[in-house]
């Protein structure tokens, strides 16, 4: 069997969301943070034949740099990964010491706020909190615009980077931690339900993260 650049991709930025991973049989790969502030999932093109776990996905990502184009066979113990003459066992650890994702999409209490996050802005948005070393990624909406604004909203008196995102008739400021935009590079439709959650659907993949809000926003409708 052989796993995709895509696939790979999407498990390289699961485990910036959590450390380990379990796998169920399909094509439906799933992970959460430790926090459960973040969930995370991903149709891909292979279909798992077993149920299998990971504890150090880094570990095993990190040791695919070893092969050129590897195959990999799913054994019960074990992944075999092969390339021409080189061969690695990488055994499976216990599902039980693992936190496993909910196998059920969430379902959000209401979409109060929709939007459309473009690359080019995702991108400017992270490197803004990364230059002026800003914690907070608020939405802000006036009862006419929205705008994604990077600041320390505790400290007055900080930095602050916007983008404009669009029209709202309502009034509303949903704060996250840019910390937890552990996200794909990509296109995405936002939606956000007041009651603290947030959905990003990717446009190009089937991919698809859920993120808590911080518990001191607010809206208005």
């Amino acid at each position: 069997m052989n796993i995709s650049t895509e696939t790979l991709n999407v498990l390289k930025n699961f485990s910036s969301i959590s450390p380990s991973l379990v796998v169920k049989t399909g094509s439906i790969l799933r992970t959460i943070s430790p926090m459960k502030n973040i969930y995370a999932k991903f149709t891909s093109t292979e279909v798992f034949q077993k149920d299998f776990a990971l504890y150090d996905l880094n570990e095993f990502l990190g040791g695919l740099s070893l092969f050129k184009d590897p195959e990999f066979a799913f054994d019960e113990t074990h992944i075999k990964i092969k390339s021409g003459r080189c061969e690695s066992m990488y055994f499976y650890s216990d599902a039980s010491v693992i936190t496993a994702p909910p196998e059920k999409d969430i379902d959000l209490p209401s979409k109060d706020v929709t939007f459309q996050l473009s690359d080019e802005d995702l991108n400017s948005l992270l490197k803004a909190s990364s230059v002026y070393q800003l914690p907070d990624l608020s939405l802000i909406g006036d009862g006419r615009k929205m705008n994604l604004v990077v600041r320390d909203k505790c400290n007055n008196g900080s930095n602050v980077y916007n983008v404009d995102v669009g029209e709202t008739s309502s009034t509303f400021c949903f704060n996250f931690k840019v910390e937890n935009l552990k996200i794909l590079p990509g296109v995405y439709n936002v939606t956000i339900s007041s009651p603290n959650l947030s959905v990003f659907n990717h446009t190009r993949l089937d991919l698809c993260y859920w993120i808590a809000l911080e518990p001191d926003s607010t809206y208005e409708s």
